[in-house]
């Protein structure tokens, strides 16, 4: 069987034709989704854009059936443990990458990984990261379920071939559709207090510290060469922290962490 992504150049014109016909129209985003599924097969895309510590803005999907309340958990809260954000936050490189290359090491063992993907049945997802300016960046997030396994390399090819265009597209159309999006941009101040206050009063500022990264997915390990302390230190610190929150499994600490957050966004 021919490959479906081994495309002749008249055909991807054409696709590249009627993407370049929305880019200054609000149906660009679903015209773009359209498009990248002539170059790579997924289960569900997520289009966003993200702006410092701000809530992200979703421009697709917009359809409310698509709108999962875990979806809607994420761009109100839970973002702020997703790899894709925090890489962006410390400076990501545009391009296409895997989840897994960007992921700490330990991602798979949280409790934001059980809620967002493994229940899911996601085992992979592609991301196309595109700098808007110095401040906003838009990412494309194509979800993989068993069904289509991880993706192949020629997949990752052809994505990687067609970004420079992509990139050029999304810059265009945000030029012009932006203010359509940024009226429903909100208040960062939360975001900005949220991993930093969480167990204050309870947990010492270095068990509020590693208390953080325990729940992005980072390991003992990496912890410890993070900050610079022992490993043994690490897990004196993670037990004290159970204690102290009376909690005993990680699913129990991102269950306070998001009522935490909750108080925080009714203030």
């Amino acid at each position: 069987m021919q490959n479906r992504y081994a495309q002749d150049n008249d055909s991807l014109h054409k696709d590249l034709a009627t993407l370049i016909d929305h880019i200054r129209l609000r149906s660009f985003p679903k015209a773009l989704a359209d498009f990248l599924e002539t170059q790579c097969h997924f289960n569900s895309a997520l289009m966003v854009t993200y702006k410092k510590s701000f809530k992200p803005i979703m421009l697709f999907p917009t359809d409310p059936a698509q709108q999962s309340p875990t979806l809607h958990q994420y761009i109100n809260k839970a973002f702020i443990l997703d790899p894709l954000f925090n890489k962006i936050q410390s400076g990501a490189n545009e391009g296409v990458s895997r989840l897994a290359e960007i992921a700490p090491d330990s991602f798979d063992q949280t409790e934001y990984y059980q809620t967002c993907y493994k229940n899911f049945d996601l085992v992979d997802e592609v991301n196309l990261i595109i700098h808007l300016d110095e401040k906003v960046t838009f990412a494309i997030s194509l979800n993989r379920k068993t069904s289509l396994g991880t993706i192949t390399r020629n997949e990752m090819h052809h994505l990687q071939d067609i970004f420079p265009v992509i990139a050029s597209l999304v810059r265009q159309f945000w030029l012009s559709q932006s203010h359509e999006y940024v009226q429903y941009e909100k208040s960062d101040s939360v975001m900005k207090q949220a991993l930093s206050s969480f167990g204050r009063g309870i947990l010492t500022k270095r068990e509020q510290e590693i208390s953080g990264l325990i729940l992005q997915g980072h390991s003992s390990k990496v912890i410890a060469n993070q900050l610079n302390i022992s490993l043994g230190t690490v897990k004196v610190h993670r037990k004290n922290i159970h204690t102290r929150l009376d909690t005993s499994t990680q699913s129990e600490i991102f269950t306070l962490f998001l009522a935490h957050l909750n108080e925080l966004d009714s203030h």
